[in-house]
Parts: structure tokens; sequence; C-alpha cells
């Protein structure tokens, strides 16, 4: 009986260890935390678009988490900076993503910041981008004899386009090309100072 209560007790310091490490101790850190003045919070039209991220699983093949230059060259690959804390005040949950399958998008909406090439590689990827693997997305498009008013028309590189036909944007898929476009992290980072301040 002895050994089953020091391995419960143990069991239980170890518990209470890990989560005020894990838990408690980063949440004081951050609980002040405000975000960037240039932050915006997401528009209706991008928190639907943010909805058909996770619904199409672009997670799980894209990170939203530049790393630090001494950790990795997302720098060199054009990725941004180093993200903080700050930079997802407005996100719940958090996109970070575990997997960079594709590239980081943390700042896509800054190196891609047209509309109709967010369109068009939705469409088709490899129109844009020569040996992708990335899927298509030809649901979240419609493919008519001719566009009728108020239509998106998608404009793709010659031979992508159905001949005879026009690809037209669905409403969900302009909803993720806002939240893409969105997607700019170029303001300066907060730093440990401004915190304090």
């Amino acid at each position: 009986m002895e050994n089953e209560l020091k391995l419960l007790t143990g069991a239980m310091v170890t518990l209470a260890l890990a989560t005020s490490t894990l838990v408690v101790v980063p949440y004081l850190q951050l609980s002040d935390l405000k975000p960037a003045a240039s932050l915006k919070p997401y528009t209706s039209v991008q928190l639907r678009g943010r909805e058909q991220y996770i619904k199409n699983g672009c997670i799980y093949c894209h990170s939203q988490q530049p790393r630090d230059k001494a950790q990795a060259p997302d720098t060199q690959r054009g990725w941004g900076r180093a993200s903080v804390a700050a930079d997802y005040y407005y996100d719940s949950p958090h996109l970070l993503g575990t997997m960079r399958t594709g590239p980081d998008l943390f700042n896509i909406g800054a190196r891609q910041p047209s509309a109709d090439w967010q369109l068009g590689h939705l469409y088709q990827p490899r129109a844009y981008t020569p040996g992708s693997i990335m899927p298509s997305y030809p649901y979240l498009f419609e493919v008519k004899d001719q566009a009728d008013s108020g239509d998106r028309v998608v404009n793709l590189p010659p031979g992508y386009a159905p001949p005879g036909k026009v690809v037209v944007a669905k409403p969900e898929a302009m909803d993720l090309v806002q939240y893409l476009l969105g997607l700019d992290h170029t303001y300066p980072a907060i730093t440990a100072n401004d915190v304090k301040k």
C-alpha cells in the first residue's frame, strides 16, 4: 500500500509541475498581451474564409508561423519575420499548423496580393506553380458557358481554362481568398519592451 501511495503522490506532483510549466506560466506571461496597432480583427468575410481554410484542410499542409532565422531559413524563403504571440491575438482557434508540405502562409497576402492569382491557384495550382502537389479545389468554382452579371470570372493562364467555357468563383472561394489576402503580418513585431509599456 505504501508503494502505491508513493507512486500516486509522485504522479500527482509530476502532473502539477507539468501543468504549471506548460499552462499556468505561459498564461501568466501572455495574459496582458495586446495586439500590434497594425493588426486588425478579421472581417466577417475573412472569418467565413477562415472556416473554408479549416474545412478544406489547408492547415494540414501549410503552417502560419515563420521561424526565427536561427532555427530555419524562413526569411530567406520570403515568408517574413518570425511570428510572435501577439500576431495571433484575434485567432481562435490558432491555425499554426504542424506540417510544411506547402509554404508557410503567415504572409501570403503580402507575397501574393492578387485575388486573381489566389483564385486561379485554388482552381489549378499547377498552372501557377509547376510540379505543385497541392490539390485543386474545383468544387469551389463553377464552369459555365458564359458568366452572369455579378460573377467573378477566374482568369486562368492559356491552356488551363475549359475550352469555350468560363470558370466562376463560388462565394466560398471568394471568402477563402479574402482570408488569404488578409494574412499580411508585415508590420513590426511586438517586443517584450512593448508589452511592459
